[in-house]
């Protein structure tokens, strides 16, 4: 058997951390999209290139994703406290130090500078000589811009030195052919709960190549492949290139993706549990781009138009989805079947709060409180709701035990999930209802106001329509 082509054992430690990762994802997250993870081969070295919009998060995504175990590459400030670093290299991290860092007492394996590369480097080559997979986040730090950052080299020099020593001496020698793939994660919605979030991973990229080259020019070669990887990683996220249109995309968003969920929902019949969110997004994005690039006036009056309108709602208190429904005008039939659910949902969204709410805001708190980046917000809520909602289910589980016996522990126990988020859900709506009163006791008070309202969205949706046709119509074969 070719060195390298046997699949490494997960090991006991590993497949239980992932198994948590994947409830926390399940219960964090509304939907969880995987795209083309076949395209990891089951056995062989395997490099994930994954962007970094979300720090632990990000990691937790991509092993939940996969069968196999993932090696990935960690910055040294993960590693400062000598419990957590026996924690993290026993999962199989790789730490990457800086020059101002440390390695842990007796652990000679990482990079302080430029002269402590190569025993990063060993220990990626020591990985996938055995056939290991490897995930290594080439930006090198996490942000919060909805696009893939100007990606670093050691990706593309970890692919090519292990390519250009499987035929030589050393570690990988022999070894099996390295596949390459990049990794694009989107998330919907970065600090809520119960958002969407894409896990896409892309076709492999040819090493070939860049191999031919390194040998001659190994910055020539290592510089072209880390271009094609940038490249590909890009393809797989709903990337914006310029950060001044983020805000003018999110608000198109906004506004404009539910109406095309509708369109595809009542006009294809396309079932709403069928419509890729994160495609519309993408498409969004890819629009914004094509006008700002060709017509940038029209782009800049959109916008202009987009601040006007949340400026009046922000004025009066309103929320755009109570614009939405008034100018939707649900029949008489929908809003008495709505009005029936919420009344005879009111008792469990009660019991909900009360048995839920601090396991729900406690964690919300801390990250506010805590989180010192947005990028950080997500992980540091996940990783305190990980704490809090154990700990809160099972000493209110013990006092119901204690006073009414196992079987009733037992049906509250069960009942705490489930009521935790019929009562998220609930509070939503009770958001929305108490938006769609303001505006039509507004409609009653004072019309011209909730004239303007209904104006200014009215428009805009308009403008959005002509820009999609128009944008369809130049483009020829692209799609939301």
């Amino acid at each position: 058997m070719t060195a390298g082509s046997s699949r490494e054992a997960t090991g006991p430690l590993y497949a239980t951390v992932r198994a948590l990762a994947r409830f926390c994802i399940w219960f964090f997250f509304k939907a969880v999209d995987v795209r083309h993870a076949d395209r990891v081969a089951e056995t062989g070295p395997v490099l994930l290139c994954i962007n970094h919009p979300n720090n632990l998060i990000d990691s937790l995504l991509v092993a939940a994703a996969l069968h196999r175990k993932v090696h990935f590459l960690a910055t040294a400030a993960l590693f400062r406290n000598p419990l957590v670093a026996r924690f993290l290299l026993a999962c199989g991290a790789i730490p990457v130090y800086r020059k101002q860092d440390a390695a842990p007492p007796g652990h000679g394996v990482g990079v302080v500078g430029v002269e402590r590369n190569v025993d990063a480097f060993t220990a990626c080559f020591q990985t996938l000589g055995r056939g290991g997979l490897i995930g290594i986040y080439p930006e090198g730090t996490t942000h919060a811009e909805p696009r893939v950052q100007r990606i670093k080299t050691g990706a593309a020099r970890i692919a090519l030195e292990y390519e250009a020593r499987r035929g030589g001496s050393g570690e990988a020698a022999g070894g099996a052919a390295l596949t390459l793939l990049p990794v694009g994660l989107t998330f919907e919605a970065r600090k809520s709960f119960r958002g969407r979030v894409l896990v896409a991973f892309g076709e492999p990229i040819s090493l070939a190549p860049y191999s031919a080259v390194y040998g001659d020019d190994a910055v020539k070669a290592v510089d072209a492949l880390t271009t094609s990887v940038q490249v590909a990683m890009e393809a797989q996220v709903v990337n914006v290139r310029r950060l001044d249109w983020d805000a003018l995309i999110r608000a198109v968003e906004d506004l404009y993706r539910g109406e095309l969920v509708r369109e595809l929902h009542e006009e294809r019949g396309i079932a709403l549990r069928q419509i890729d969110t994160i495609r519309l997004s993408r498409g969004i994005a890819e629009a914004a781009q094509h006008f700002a690039a060709r017509e940038p006036a029209r782009v800049e009056a959109l916008w202009q138009r987009i601040q006007g309108y949340r400026g009046l709602l922000w004025e009066y208190r309103v929320r755009d989805e109570a614009v939405r429904a008034r100018l939707a005008r649900p029949r008489l039939g929908a809003r008495l079947q709505h009005g029936s659910r919420a009344g005879l949902g009111l008792p469990l969204f009660l019991y909900g709060v009360l048995v839920n709410g601090l396991p729900y805001f406690l964690p919300r708190w801390i990250s506010h409180r805590f989180a010192r980046k947005e990028t950080d917000y997500a992980t540091t809520r996940l990783l305190t709701s990980v704490v809090a909602i154990p700990l809160f289910w099972g000493l209110e589980t013990w006092v119901v035990w204690r006073l009414a016996g196992a079987l009733w522990a037992a049906a509250f126990a069960l009942s705490l999930p489930l009521s935790g988020l019929f009562a998220y859900r609930y509070l939503g709506g009770l958001g929305r209802l108490r938006s769609q009163i303001r505006l039509g006791t507004m409609g009653l008070l004072r019309r011209q106001v909730a004239s303007r309202l209904l104006d200014a969205r009215r428009g805009i949706i308009a403008d959005l329509e002509r820009a999609k046709n128009d944008y369809l119509a130049s483009t020829r074969g692209s799609s939301f």
